[in-house]
């Protein structure tokens, strides 16, 4: 533990990225309590406000309903939270459990398994996600699974590449020799030397996992109004800038801070993690 704060605390950026994250995820945990007007994460509707640029006590201005653009954008990282956190819950063990069977077994397993998982990688991730939810109802829910579907073959591939290696090492030898079964050795023995890189990757992608799921809503095919995101009030303020300047700035820095802090915060990480091996 001491190590780990040493490291954070003798980088200015990994600092950084620890308060960036911290701000998003405590704002969005205790949302209600934060925000000034937490009613207006819904249907609210008040003509006295509309479209007002930053005040007291609208910080942010309001949108086009007169609805406080700072408790939505709050709320709204509570929705990309919870994405975010399902889509690697969903993703992570499926990419990780074939990169080890298709690393570890080889044979026709590793052919089947490395050449699907080369089809999905061989598409856009955007293009997949966009193709996906234009068949499926454009829901939070559906939006989950269109993100997953795009994001497993990632971590398959990360996976299959650190069995490669590590299979031959002493340990892995020494384990085939005494008798271990493949699903001890491939869940007990390898999978922890790969921990590091996913736990890395996996920190890294929840920022990208909320800019992939703002570019579906900015799109039209993500979550669906009144409920706050991100993607769909920059869609929605697009249209009235330059002079409701506020619709789009505001919300365009909540996903840059977030994408920008789990960025910094992977690097952090890493440099961890690696230290510790």
């Amino acid at each position: 533990m001491t190590r780990t704060v040493r490291i954070i605390l003798s980088s200015p950026l990994s600092i950084t990225g620890v308060l960036l994250i911290g701000f998003v995820v405590l704002s969005a945990v205790f949302a209600d309590l934060v925000t000034p007007f937490p009613e207006h994460s819904g249907t609210v509707v008040d003509f006295a406000k509309l479209n007002q640029p930053p005040q007291w006590p609208n910080i942010m201005g309001t949108d086009l309903v007169g609805r406080d653009l700072f408790s939505r954008i709050i709320f709204a990282y509570r929705i990309s939270l919870v994405l975010g956190v399902v889509v690697l819950v969903l993703a992570v063990p499926t990419g990780v459990t074939i990169g080890l069977v298709a690393g570890y077994l080889g044979g026709w397993p590793r052919f089947v398994l490395m050449r699907t998982t080369d089809v999905f990688l061989s598409i856009p991730p955007l293009v997949l996600a966009m193709s996906i939810m234009g068949v499926l109802e454009p829901t939070l829910m559906n939006g989950m699974i269109a993100v997953t579907v795009m994001w497993w073959p990632w971590y398959s591939r990360l996976v299959y590449n650190i069995v490669l290696a590590e299979r031959e090492e002493g340990y892995v030898l020494a384990a085939e020799i005494i008798g271990a079964s493949r699903l001890h050795i491939m869940f007990r023995e390898i999978l922890p030397n790969c921990f590091p890189a996913i736990i890395t990757k996996m920190t890294l992608d929840l920022g990208f996992v909320i800019l992939i799921a703002s570019s579906l809503s900015f799109l039209g095919l993500g979550v669906q109004p009144p409920t706050p995101d991100l993607g769909s009030m920059v869609a929605e303020g697009a249209k009235y800038l330059p002079d409701s300047w506020w619709l789009t700035v505001f919300p365009g820095l909540a996903i840059l801070i977030a994408v920008f802090g789990f960025n910094l915060l992977g690097d952090a990480l890493r440099d961890i993690l690696g230290n510790e091996q």
